[in-house]
């Protein structure tokens, strides 16, 4: 798909300008004044994240870094209201079908991000996962083709000053609010900031692009544009960094907090039940949610308990763990081989997917390691979607970091969730649904419980393809389903319960098989990113609730493949209307006479 660009006189005027202007004319419906306020704000939405505009590979605004400062974030706040309002002036009763799903999920996206404005998450731009000490990792995603692809580049290495700026006077509000990070946490930062500092150009991870000679590009032009990159580096960006690193270690630093938990922030414990709200898009408190996530402990628990049973382990629980973390026949010893191994998986399930779907999308995957600098503080694995134009496949990254840490018994169950059928198999394909406005087919962060609860359900379809075959490996599953429960009870322990941060490593570590540094890295990501890891299991039970109900009131007419397809038709949606969507294609299946789908009324393409 080329680039998103939309009308001249969307491009140029306000959503409330455009739909006055249509109003004015006479000549808008309902319908055609929703789609001017979706386009417009598309637009506005590529505009004010200039950095995801670039990654789904739009190039308008290559040259620039989002706008973080204390003003720029009011005026966005004003502006999401001030949509709000518009959208509350048309009647959904007289929307079209599909129009009344686009108003209903545009509107609570906006409604979310006004609802979170006043606690002030805004204050908290860096964690050891994310933020600007990682900011060159953004050329990643980008074309370098052109010569505008270089000087865009070289702009935005320019204003980093700038950007750094604005990210350390967010964080300084940050102290006088009290809205920080456990210190706990943060000590891993200051040595992601470090690496950024260079005494050769050359050795900045700004400096890459620049290390290739590209083909379509005259030799001396080219040139110039090293000779400038060098001088940048060393002019702009290491200083940038150089402030930064001064500031987190003598001002921010020293204010983190010595306790962990969003509990001690400003009105914490309502931003926090908020966000179990947001992630996990129902009204579950944190107390329930804890339940639950007991209740799953325990299940599990018996799941794995079968599996000691079958390779006739003599010892103890904890003892079996024990034996999976140091039993060097679970590990590789060689980055190398643990990166084939990945890739031979990943080879081996993709033939596989087409017993359970009927529509794979288009666009590839590739399995890459995780960039050096970023693999010994980030997990053990993480998807990044292709770009909307189709300049660049998705990529599945693997932690090759330590790789004698890293058990082969994981391999199977990690790709089946980041890659296929979890993370890349439901995002491209939503990606791909031409009918469906940007915002569903872009935003795949809005509803984090259908998004990683569908790639968690999906680690449960590895045995549908048949993976799983050694009893470790079906264990390392378990211990995959077992640490998503864990989340449950460990994030709101922490932030709700007001856990330790070694209570949170002592239970984890007493229920999964995973090794110390990756629940170390788990716990400290939860401590800094709080209810996020709420939605995985909270939007897998519900896959899983659906799809038994179908299969028990359709019996032998359930198509596993049919189902599949329904979840995936809408793209990223809410829990509630997802079960609304299934629910409706489980009556119209019952409906239809012997031998009919109903998948196609539903909008399911065949």
């Amino acid at each position: 798909m080329p680039p998103y660009r939309v009308l001249v006189l969307l491009a140029v005027c306000s959503p409330a300008m455009v739909a006055h202007g249509l109003q004015a004319a006479g000549a808008e419906s309902p319908d055609q004044r929703l789609s001017a306020i979706l386009g417009a704000e598309w637009q506005w939405m590529l505009e004010q994240s200039p950095t995801w505009a670039s990654s789904l590979g739009d190039r308008q605004f290559n040259d620039r870094w989002p706008d973080v400062s204390l003003g720029a974030i009011e005026r966005r706040h004003a502006h999401r209201v001030a949509v709000l309002g518009q959208l509350d002036e048309i009647d959904p009763a007289r929307l079209s079908q599909a129009n009344k799903i686009n108003h209903l999920l545009f509107r609570r996206l906006y409604q979310d991000e006004v609802e979170a404005h006043p606690y002030r998450w805004d204050l908290l731009p860096v964690t050891p996962r994310d933020g600007i000490q990682d900011a060159a990792s953004l050329a990643d995603s980008l074309r370098f083709e052109t010569v505008k692809d270089y000087d865009d580049w070289l702009a935005r290495m320019r204003r980093l000053p700038d950007y750094m700026d604005q990210t350390i006077a967010l964080m300084r509000q940050g102290v006088r609010a009290g809205m920080v990070h456990p210190k706990v946490a943060m000590r891993r930062v200051p040595p992601q900031i470090a690496k950024q500092i260079v005494d050769d150009p050359s050795e900045s991870s700004f400096f890459e692009p620049f290390e290739a000679t590209p083909d379509k590009i005259p030799a001396e032009a080219y040139r110039r544009r090293v000779a400038e990159a060098r001088r940048v580096v060393i002019e702009d960006v290491v200083p940038a960094y150089r402030r930064l690193l001064e500031f987190f270690e003598k001002e921010y630093l020293p204010a983190c907090s010595e306790q962990v938990g969003a509990w001690q922030l400003p009105r914490g414990r309502e931003l926090y039940a908020m966000k179990a709200r947001h992630f996990t898009t129902t009204n579950l408190t944190p107390e329930e949610i804890h339940q639950i996530g007991l209740a799953e402990v325990r299940r599990i628990r018996g799941e794995m308990e079968k599996v000691l049973r079958q390779v006739e382990w003599k010892g103890s629980f904890e003892d079996f763990l024990e034996h999976l973390r140091s039993d060097r026949q679970f590990y590789y010893a060689d980055a190398g081989e643990l990166l084939t191994a990945y890739r031979s998986v990943c080879k081996q399930i993709d033939p596989e997917l087409v017993r359970l779907f009927r529509r794979l999308p288009r666009m590839p995957y590739g399995v890459e390691p995780i960039p050096a600098e970023l693999a010994p503080d980030t997990t053990t694995g993480y998807y990044r979607p292709p770009a909307a134009d189709g300049s660049r496949a998705g990529t599945y990254f693997v932690n090759l970091y330590r790789p004698e840490s890293r058990p082969k018994f994981e391999i199977e169950v990690l790709s089946t969730h980041e890659a296929v059928p979890g993370h890349h198999l439901q995002i491209a394909l939503a990606m791909e649904l031409d009918d469906l406005p940007e915002f569903r087919r872009y935003i795949d962060s809005a509803y984090t419980a259908y998004v990683e609860g569908w790639a968690l359900y999906s680690e449960r379809l590895g045995e549908e393809l048949g993976l799983y075959q050694d009893p470790y490996s079906k264990f390392g599953q378990l211990t995959y389903e077992m640490w998503r429960a864990v989340r449950l009870v460990v994030d709101t322990g922490i932030h709700h319960f007001r856990w330790t941060r070694k209570q949170a490593i002592d239970y984890f570590a007493a229920n999964t098989a995973k090794s110390i540094l990756d629940i170390e890295n788990e716990v400290d990501r939860y401590i800094t990113w709080p209810a996020q890891a709420l939605a995985y299991k909270i939007g897998e039970l519900k896959i899983k609730e659906l799809r038994a109900e179908a299969e028990e009131r359709l019996g032998g007419r359930f198509d596993v493949r049919e189902f599949h397809d329904v979840i995936l038709a809408s793209g990223s949606v809410p829990l509630d209307l997802l079960e609304t969507n299934v629910k409706d294609w489980i009556a119209a299946e019952e409906a239809a006479p012997e031998g009919d789908s109903a998948a196609g009324d539903l909008g399911v393409s065949e």
